[in-house]
């Protein structure tokens, strides 16, 4: 192909071709006749690939442009984090048959729901995650990065350090750990002198955690069941979910199952990716990346679920940029593992994962996304655990008092 150097004005008029120039960040655009057009100031920092006129024409929706980059009808080289400064022109359209599929899903059996849910995203096996998140504890939620060169393994020994010292626990004591994944929690907790018991819905999970209990002899041991199907014989001392608080949209059901399961004075840590409104993934991440139930961790709903169900709040603290942290340097060892994800796995899994990675990132840098951790407590009264309708006359009573 003939290479040649254009104007801005050899640019569509409207499309993502057009969008771009206007975001003042130094790139280029090559069009399907092979015209190469630069804009901003300094050198390029990424090229937008168009290979065919049907590619110029993609409707400025998340999830087309997200479509046609993974099927490779739109390319990007260099630095792909860049772009999603477009993100607040681009419209965010979420099919009518996502509301639907999402309304069906959430009045379906909730194990069931989540067993298929998490299955599906997970069904690449261990080692493809294992080429870009933490190489120590292996955790898919954030870290706590105490200063600015950490790296993910340091920040991922701080998060259970807080975890640890917030929850008190001790050498003896139970822990329950909701959502496994990799046995970061049994290996740290474990080394320690903690009972844990791990909880996960993937069979590759289950059968990674056991090894690490048999290969370390770590005192604990792991379920391949659903938080809501675990009945132990006595309440655990503390309970710690990381990153799972996103697929259990029913916050009344897990406080209540929280509170049978913890002893009077026990501890439940929790953390996620939050947003103020619980409801609103993308359009993308719902086709691609989390299907099912997946919401946005909402921590008013949680907090007044916990308070209504007989928890005492501890601690929260805010952690969105260390999540935006954590997935910024996901992405980059994902880029960097590109031949090796791409043998592997396919190219199309390498592109899904490398919006899902930037996107993600960004949206942490720009507050769309938040993350948060809290610490709350069981105290020996139920709470009152009000229906609807109860709440509504417990507001009323309230104001006419």
């Amino acid at each position: 192909m003939t290479i040649i150097i254009g104007s801005k004005e050899s640019l569509p008029r409207t499309g993502l071709a057009a969008l771009l120039p206007q975001l003042d960040i130094p790139g280029s655009v090559q069009l399907p006749n092979g015209t190469i057009v630069a804009f901003g100031t300094g050198d390029p920092i990424y090229r937008v690939i168009f290979r065919s006129e049907c590619a110029l024409r993609t409707p400025m929706t998340e999830l087309s442009l997200g479509k046609a980059y993974i099927s490779g009808d739109i390319e990007v080289e260099g630095d792909i984090g860049a772009l999603f400064g477009a993100r607040k022109s681009i419209t965010e359209k979420v099919p009518i048959r996502q509301k639907v599929q999402f309304v069906y899903d959430y009045f379906r059996e909730a194990t069931k729901m989540n067993a298929k849910a998490i299955g599906d995203h997970y069904t690449r096996g261990d080692d493809f995650y294992l080429t870009f998140i933490d190489k120590r504890y292996r955790f898919y939620s954030q870290g706590l990065f105490k200063t600015p060169d950490e790296t993910i393994e340091e920040a991922s020994e701080h998060k259970l350090e807080t975890m640890f010292s917030s929850l008190g626990l001790k050498r003896g004591m139970r822990l329950l750990d909701i959502g496994g994944g990799w046995g970061g929690v049994t290996q740290y907790c474990g080394a320690r002198g903690v009972h844990v018991t791990t909880l996960t819905l993937t069979a590759d999970s289950a059968r990674y955690i056991q090894r690490l209990i048999t290969e370390k002899s770590l005192p604990g041991e792991v379920f391949l069941q659903d938080f809501f199907n675990h009945k132990p014989e006595k309440p655990y001392d503390h309970i710690v979910i990381y990153g799972v608080i996103e697929h259990i949209p029913n916050y009344r059901r897990f406080a209540s199952h929280v509170w049978k399961m913890l002893a009077p004075g026990g501890r439940l840590y929790l953390d996620g990716s939050a947003a103020v409104t619980k409801y609103s993934p993308s359009a993308f991440t719902r086709d691609y990346i989390w299907g099912g139930t997946h919401t946005f961790f909402t921590l008013q709903d949680v907090i007044g679920e916990l308070l209504f169900h007989g928890f005492e709040i501890i601690d929260v603290a805010r952690e969105t940029t260390d999540y935006q942290r954590t997935m910024e340097e996901w992405a980059r060892r994902l880029d960097a593992a590109k031949d090796e994800i791409i043998s592997g796995w396919g190219e199309e899994t390498y592109r899904v994962f490398r919006l899902f990675l930037w996107g993600g990132a960004h949206a942490f840098k720009s507050n769309t996304l938040q993350a948060y951790h809290l610490v709350a407590e069981r105290t020996s009264s139920p709470g009152p655990r009000p229906s609807k309708p109860r709440r509504m006359l417990y507001a009323i009573e309230n104001i006419f008092q």
